[in-house]
């Protein structure tokens, strides 16, 4: 998830908004290069809001499913559900490149992307744009509400009756290794679901709205309506950063791990440099 995320924002801002204010003649304007950077922008989207919902719901099953938390929290499933997510989410994807065209033209090469005029006149595209915006990210919203929820619900009263029945065995109160760890879930869970929700509620409502007043072109930059959208797209990205840094900050082996990618090339500069 959290190298979905870093995608996102590698693809977005970088690859496609910085290129194309700072770069404008360069290779990754030319028409199907950018069509082909938007593509990857929305699958590296759509995979890293799928796969926070298969998170959330793989804590749920960790926090109140005991019997088919060691069937399913596992590497092997871990492995099938994020393939899968990540092959469907670059499927579902792979249309809107042929939803832009190009701006200008260089010596003959097509340059820029934008949106065709044929997209928002044709049903079918109509149909399919609606579709992704109930798939991203209004259902996921609602999911991870919905499990958020359930797990809240089950943790309250499991944590009662565990407290309950320790005091009454033991007579005394005193540190519960298994309560520590669900509280380490529990901050884990609502740190990145919560920031995801906060963050992405603007796009939701906004898309809701676009839909319902068929909002199809602006009147200019100064558009309130243009403005919303462009400050809904930088919570959206700043969403996917922050669940990289709740990562970073909650997580053992994920620092760990993150460590040795820092290190690895530093350890062969070194072996390379002794030999």
């Amino acid at each position: 998830m959290a190298v979905a995320d870093l995608l996102v924002v590698f693809t977005g801002p970088i690859l496609i908004w910085i290129v194309a204010i700072y770069f404008i003649g360069s290779f990754l304007r030319i028409t199907p290069v950018c069509s082909l950077i938007f593509v990857l922008h929305n699958a590296a989207t759509v995979v890293s809001v799928w796969l926070t919902v298969t998170f959330t719901f793989d804590r749920f099953v960790a926090i109140c499913c005991e019997n088919l938390k060691t069937k399913y929290c596992s590497e092997k499933t871990a492995a099938v559900v994020i393939g899968t997510v990540s092959v469907l989410g670059c499927l579902e994807s792979v249309p809107w490149y042929f939803t832009q065209g190009q701006n200008y033209m260089i010596d003959n090469v097509p340059m820029g992307c934008s949106t065709k005029p044929s997209f928002f006149a044709s049903p079918t595209w109509g149909a399919f744009d609606t579709f992704n915006s109930i798939l991203t990210p209004s259902v996921p919203v609602f999911l991870i509400l919905l499990i958020n929820v359930l797990s809240v619900r089950r943790i309250l009263v499991s944590s009662k009756v565990r407290r309950a029945f320790r005091g009454h065995s033991n007579g005394e109160h005193y540190k519960d290794p298994e309560m520590g760890n669900r509280r380490k879930s529990i901050i884990l869970l609502f740190g990145i679901s919560g920031s995801f929700i906060l963050l992405w509620m603007t796009v939701v409502v906004f898309v809701i709205y676009r839909q319902i007043a068929d909002i199809q072109h602006y009147s200019s930059h100064t558009d309130p309506l243009f403005i919303t959208e462009q400050t809904a797209k930088m919570l959206q990205l700043l969403s996917s950063c922050t669940n990289t840094c709740i990562y970073t900050v909650t997580q053992t082996k994920f620092r760990q791990e993150l460590k040795k990618v820092v290190k690895y090339p530093l350890n062969l500069i070194v072996k390379l440099v002794k030999s």
